[in-house]
Parts: C-alpha cells; structure tokens; sequence
C-alpha cells in the first residue's frame, strides 16, 4: 500500500529534492514534530519539481511501517530480552538478579539505538526507501 502526502520543496539536488512536508491527519494528535510543518522529507525528484512548488509525494506504507518497528518497537524488545538474559546469568551465577537485569537491558537498549543510527545511514543511502514525488500541484 501507498501513502500518498503534500508538501512544499525547499531544496533541489540532480536527482532529489527536500520537501517540508504538510501535517495529515495521523500527524494532529502526535506532537512529535517541533512545530508546524517541522518534517522534512528528502524525496526522488523524477518530475523536475523546483523550489517553492507544492508537490504530492508517494511513501511506501511498508517502508513506514519498517521504519517504525525500528524505532520504537526493537528498542523495547531490547530491553526485554536484556532482562531475561540478565535474570538468566543472575541465576547461573548466583549474583544480584535485579542489578543484572538492569544491566542486561540497558546494555541491549544501547545496542539497539547503535542499530537503529546504522539502519537510518543504511536507509538515506538506500534509493528504494526513499519517498518519489509524483506529480506538482502548482
């Protein structure tokens, strides 16, 4: 499934462009964002949009869906799978069960933000993740 949204082009590359993307109805009650129309979206530009246009751009709901699982579901299961491994050596070796489950999973947490900072690099460079303008509005 496709997502398609509004935005504004602020920059233009050979290949890309920045979009300011507009607020949606999934975005109203997030707060998030630092202010209005804070997102900015780089994009493929296979129209030839130009700065100032107003565009509507497509994103591959699968992408999205990836993208959020990464961000904020992988760092929770870190956490608990640091605890069960932090409860299971705490039991093995006859340490303080507590301590290192909180060790386990905060260990495992940074190791999931270490992934997630690799899975953003891997993706700015990844041209299939990237949003395609589809046509200019004006």
């Amino acid at each position: 499934m496709k997502k398609m949204s509004e935005g504004v082009v602020i920059e233009v590359g050979q290949d890309f462009a920045k979009i300011r993307a507009s607020k949606h109805g999934d975005c109203k009650s997030c707060g998030l964002c630092a202010g209005e129309n804070a997102t900015i979206v780089d994009a493929k530009n296979p129209v030839d949009a130009k700065v100032g246009q107003h565009v509507i751009f497509e994103v591959k709901e699968k992408n999205m869906l990836k993208a959020a699982f990464i961000v904020y579901i992988l760092p929770l299961i870190a956490i608990f799978v640091g605890a069960l491994l932090g409860t299971w050596i705490a039991n093995n070796i006859g340490y303080s069960e507590r301590a290192l489950q909180i060790g386990g999973g905060a260990i495992l947490f940074v190791v999931s933000l270490l992934y997630i900072k690799i899975f953003d690099k891997s993706t700015s460079k990844n041209d299939t993740m990237k949003p395609i303008i589809k046509r200019v509005l004006f």
